[in-house]
């Protein structure tokens, strides 16, 4: 094989699983439920209607995020659904290539292009980033804006202000300016912030009706968004209500969340390196949210990229097997079958949160176990010298 062919071969695997998903496309007709939910939201800030009194698609979907995000969604009214999906698969694909690209750095091992092209090639299929294509959804582009910002250099221009844009589309991105505070970024967490206000100041000028719904009412309003047993949920609300059997699990993970966040703060603020901070904070959030849909998980890309650049291929591997092997759609899941599983079965419903819990663990036990060994040894020297 010559050098020209080695360096053509990653781009024509991306073509190629480029090409297969847009047939895959084309045969399944994805409804690309959440874009058009965005496109709902609007034509509703175009026209004048309720922003939250509205549901679309054969699910009845209603709108869900701040009045900020609808202001963004405007342009989407504007073409017809066929472009309109065009246009989200084209850019998530994109976004695809710049999340493993942003993976990458964040792991200190810049790609070149060849290299840049086979992985997305293999990303695309990853369940979490397959299923943000097919329903058109802004995962991606929001993990982007967070992975992008806070793998700047120190001291680049308004730091943090990426951060808190994602925040004011969707408020999760929010809890990366807890992480910020945590590492002692108090500058980037204080310009994260101001962008934030200022997403929800515009949205409060620009529809001040919807602004008072949003923020007064529909903000608590957490069973808008879906029925939390599902098993889209990879969340620990999501896996308490299947191990449980009880579609509102209520104090059981509520307990657990806040287990959950208060050993997840003390990680955060003692763990070295920010980058496995970084990590630990999208976990912690994609494990407390009250739902998490498995789409949302888009950030097991950088974790297998981190994985990889610390020499653990065989575990990469094997977090690599987890997000592509989609096991939560093979277990019964028609009506509330859900809430029958036994428990054989729990696992294969639950592997992320499972995943994101044995993660924490992990580095909990690492954590204590470094703490306990500095100890020993600076006890051992002060005998040894005393």
């Amino acid at each position: 094989m010559t050098r020209r062919s080695r360096s053509a071969a990653p781009a024509t695997l991306l073509a190629v699983s480029v090409a297969a998903f847009a047939v895959l496309c084309v045969v399944q007709r994805p409804a690309m439920a959440d874009a058009l939910v965005y496109r709902a939201e609007g034509a509703a800030v175009l026209h004048g209607q309720d922003l939250y009194g509205f549901t679309v698609t054969r699910w009845h979907l209603p709108a869900t995020y701040p009045p900020f995000a609808a202001l963004l969604f405007t342009p989407a009214a504007c073409v017809p659904v066929a472009v309109l999906k065009a246009g989200f698969l084209a850019a998530n694909t994109w976004l695809t290539g710049f999340l493993v690209h942003l993976s990458a750095r964040l792991a200190g091992r810049p790609l070149r292009l060849p290299a840049l092209c086979a992985i997305t090639a293999l990303a695309l299929w990853l369940e979490p980033v397959f299923q943000t294509l097919l329903y058109g959804q802004i995962n991606l582009a929001l993990a982007c804006l967070v992975l992008w910002d806070l793998t700047r250099p120190p001291g680049a221009p308004a730091k943090g202000l990426a951060v808190g844009i994602a925040a004011g589309v969707k408020l999760t991105p929010a809890v990366f300016i807890a992480y910020l505070l945590l590492r002692g970024r108090r500058r980037e967490a204080a310009v994260a912030t101001a962008a934030f206000a200022a997403t929800v100041a515009l949205g409060a000028l620009a529809l001040p009706a919807a602004s008072a719904d949003f923020w007064l009412r529909r903000l608590y309003e957490t069973d808008r968004v879906g029925k939390p047993w599902i098993i889209d949920n990879q969340s620990l609300q999501g896996l308490f209500a299947r191990a449980l059997g009880d579609p509102a699990p209520g104090p059981a993970w509520v307990a657990a969340a806040l287990a959950v966040v208060a050993g997840a703060l003390w990680l955060i603020r003692r763990t070295p390196g920010d980058r496995h901070a970084l990590l630990m904070t999208a976990v912690t959030a994609l494990l407390v949210s009250p739902i998490s849909w498995s789409h949302h998980w888009v950030w097991c890309v950088p974790v297998i990229a981190v994985l990889l650049a610390d020499g653990r291929a065989w575990l990469a591997l094997a977090v690599t097997f987890l997000f592509t092997a989609r096991t939560m759609w093979l277990v019964p899941h028609q009506g509330d079958l859900d809430l029958q599983l036994p428990w054989w079965q729990q696992p294969l419903a639950s592997p992320y949160p499972l995943l994101g819990l044995a993660a924490l663990t992990a580095a909990a036990l690492r954590t204590l176990l470094g703490r306990q060994l500095s100890v020993s040894n600076s006890s051992a020297s002060t005998i040894r010298y005393a």
